[in-house]
């Protein structure tokens, strides 16, 4: 394949580190592209959106009245997170359970703003601690696989457990943190690929040592069909039909529960911190900011020149990268050498292993049309 010729975006700052970027005359990518073309037309934070939000609201209360919550959320910490429990209590008066998954990463602020939003609003938290001998083999079997998404067991774990908790519990609504407004630009699947059950479970049989007997996984078919259909569970976004911008719910959670923010959107965790700061930038040139200061930049929260600025310098220092690995390979019971080793072998893809990717891009295409999903998918 022919090396193509660097060039980023015009508009956003995505680049040519996704290989399936495309350019228009002008130089505006294709994520771009379909932003206002399929994404910002239908996209209603103003009346429309406030009344679609009060039908689901309504809809929640009634068929929840003679249950103990009308939902649960998963919280994490994290801005989305955070500013929808403070929402869903406080603005639309819904009796919020709050769902922590501990996957045995989270740093300490992480910790603190999961606990300062639980006791601020006076809500109840359920906490999940996975099984560390098992959640440790399945991320170095993922490690030796040589595939650039390493978060694949973490994200994996913390959505299959909330979702399992809540059918299990008879809780029919989850509402979820996602939203345009920060996540408007897909990462391009070569970087970030989905959580397939159907990969998960190869990868491990290839590199594993230990059954996984007691980790919650949920098939794509589990989540999307058995669980909406059969169990009735629906997943609401609520932050899409409000205005909500970064800035903004950063500084509401501050003002309201001395909330921290993080260096970067997802380094709630050491793990995630070292797999998107270091081992994906240096391994395979993937920066995930760019898709991160893309969404910022089209929804007009961030300038692209000072986007660029920041660009140019790592996601984080080389000397807190070295104590974060240090850190990670005595967790993971591997030294430091062998670490590096694995770094150095030859990279992979989803592509090399068993995987449900034909299925999954199919049922994209259907929630295209179907108007489900409208971010860009390849």
């Amino acid at each position: 394949m022919e090396k193509r010729e660097y060039q980023v975006c015009s508009n956003c700052v995505m680049d040519t580190t996704d290989s399936q970027i495309k350019f228009d005359e002008k130089g505006m990518c294709d994520h771009c592209h379909n932003f206002y073309e399929n994404i910002l037309p239908s996209w209603h934070t103003d009346e429309r959106g406030k009344a679609k939000l009060e039908k689901q609201v309504s809809e929640i209360k009634r068929k929840s009245k003679n249950k103990e919550y009308d939902c649960i959320i998963g919280l994490s910490g994290g801005v989305d997170s955070s500013y929808l429990a403070y929402y869903a209590k406080e603005v639309l008066g819904l009796r919020v359970l709050l769902y922590s998954v501990d996957t045995g990463w989270n740093l300490n602020v992480a910790v603190e703003n999961v606990e300062k939003i639980t006791k601020g609003l006076g809500l109840e938290l359920c906490t999940e601690i996975i099984n560390w001998s098992e959640m440790k083999d399945l991320q170095l079997a993922f490690f030796k696989s040589q595939v650039p998404y390493q978060d694949i067991p973490q994200d994996h774990i913390i959505f299959a457990s909330l979702y399992n908790y809540a059918v299990k519990h008879k809780i029919k609504y989850v509402l979820t943190g996602g939203n345009y407004s920060t996540e408007c630009v897909r990462e391009p699947i070569e970087w970030v690929y989905q959580n397939d059950l159907k990969q998960i479970k190869d990868i491990h049989k290839k590199f594993g040592t230990k059954k996984l007997n007691n980790l919650p996984f949920c098939s794509m078919f589990k989540y999307k069909i058995y669980y909406r259909f059969f169990k009735g569970m629906k997943v609401y976004r609520p932050l899409d039909l409000i205005p909500y911008t970064k800035e903004d719910a950063i500084k509401t959670l501050n003002e309201k529960f001395n909330w921290q923010p993080y260096a970067n959107k997802h380094f709630e965790s050491v793990f995630t911190r070292f797999y998107e700061g270091y081992w994906l930038v240096k391994k395979f040139g993937f920066d995930k900011r760019r898709a991160h200061f893309s969404s910022l930049i089209l929804t007009k929260q961030l300038d692209r020149n000072k986007a660029l600025e920041i660009l140019k310098n790592p996601p984080y220092s080389e000397a807190q990268a070295m104590e974060d690995l240090e850190y990670i390979c005595k967790k993971l019971s591997i030294s430091k050498d062998e670490f590096l080793n694995l770094m150095n072998q030859e990279n992979k893809s989803y592509k090399d292993y068993k995987s449900s990717a034909k299925m999954i891009s199919l049922a994209v295409k259907l929630a295209r049309v179907l108007g489900i999903e409208k971010r860009q998918y390849r």
